[in-house]
């Protein structure tokens, strides 16, 4: 992967408060940056733009009603990239946004994607799924299974639409419920929150969704406030010897970029990113070439991977 660069040490100023750290190898003080080499292609990402239903304040992606920091993708910019992966011997192709039913072209898109691998799709599950739900219904003969991860952020209805917006809830329950009675496989995103109770709060769903009719055994899966786009959170930097932590490529195996790459349209043009996390620096996807960005070494610089090494978070299906 031909990533850009930098040569400047000095953090470089994004907003007031805000800087990115270093340059790509080595730390604010000047240290060796720690690094992910990438094992095997196992699962492609495709970012199908950041224009959503929704303008949640905490979005990872700043997605919001007409956004176009990542464009809307169509089929035609993703053949060549599914059948060059399909040769790399992917074995999943996974999708974001943004909220991808938001994208006109997304149901023929997962068509296409689910002739070739079984499919994984991250939604919010309310009105734009739920106004396709015909189209939907064709893609369960398709040879690959499509399963779906539905962002219910909290159990409890009044702070979840607090920033989601009135009846969001609501409308997430009926999308999952739709989903699993129409045969595809549905597991929940939440959100983790300092010194939480894990149990308890997956059991506090579990009563929701015993009221719901909804099957009580989804899995979850909880991530940490990963902030928005080009923020700084002042969380620690990885350096070289932090990966000590990790010394094989078995106990990397957890990294993302050691598994996986994301499809990003910018400016009309498809780039190959080293995860999910990273679109928000140029330099993790400065090329278009899904073979060249596979024989990189990934510099941990974000401070989105921190939480990669210290939780093991991944976007990845359970």
């Amino acid at each position: 992967m031909t990533l850009a660069r930098s040569t400047i040490i000095d953090t470089v100023e994004l907003s007031p408060g805000k800087s990115v750290r270093g340059s790509w190898t080595h730390t604010r003080a000047g240290e060796p940056r720690g690094y992910v080499d990438f094992q095997r292609l196992k699962e492609l990402w495709v970012h199908t733009g950041t224009a959503c239903n929704l303008a949640c304040p905490f979005c990872l992606e700043g997605s919001r009603p007409g956004d176009d920091r990542l464009n809307a993708m169509k089929l035609e910019d993703l053949r060549e990239h599914f059948a060059a992966a399909v040769d790399f011997g992917v074995e999943q192709f996974s999708f974001t946004g943004g909220e991808p039913f938001v994208i006109r072209d997304f149901v023929n898109i997962l068509a296409h994607a689910s002739e070739l691998r079984p499919c994984f799709v991250l939604t919010n599950a309310t009105d734009p799924l739920l106004r396709r739900t015909e189209q939907l219904l064709p893609l369960r003969d398709k040879p690959f299974p499509i399963r779906f991860r539905v962002s219910l952020d909290f159990p409890d209805e009044a702070l979840h639409d607090k920033d989601r917006g009135a009846g969001s809830f609501a409308k997430a329950l009926e999308g999952i419920r739709w989903l699993h009675d129409n045969g595809f496989d549905v597991s929940i995103a939440r959100q983790m929150t300092p010194q939480e109770d894990a149990d308890k709060e997956e059991a506090e769903f579990r009563k929701i969704f015993r009221t719901a009719n909804i099957p009580e055994d989804l899995a979850f899966t909880a991530f940490p406030d990963f902030g928005t786009p080009g923020s700084e959170d002042q969380t620690p930097e990885i350096t070289e010897s932090c990966m000590a932590k990790y010394p094989t490529a078995e106990s990397q195996a957890h990294f993302m970029c050691s598994y996986s790459r994301m499809l990003v349209k910018e400016n009309g043009r498809v780039k190959v990113y080293a995860c999910t996390l990273v679109d928000d620096d140029p330099d993790y996807g400065a090329t278009g070439s899904l073979a060249e960005s596979l024989d990189t070494r990934v510099m941990l610089r974000h401070h989105r991977c921190f939480s990669c090494y210290r939780f093991g978070a991944s976007c990845s299906a359970p």
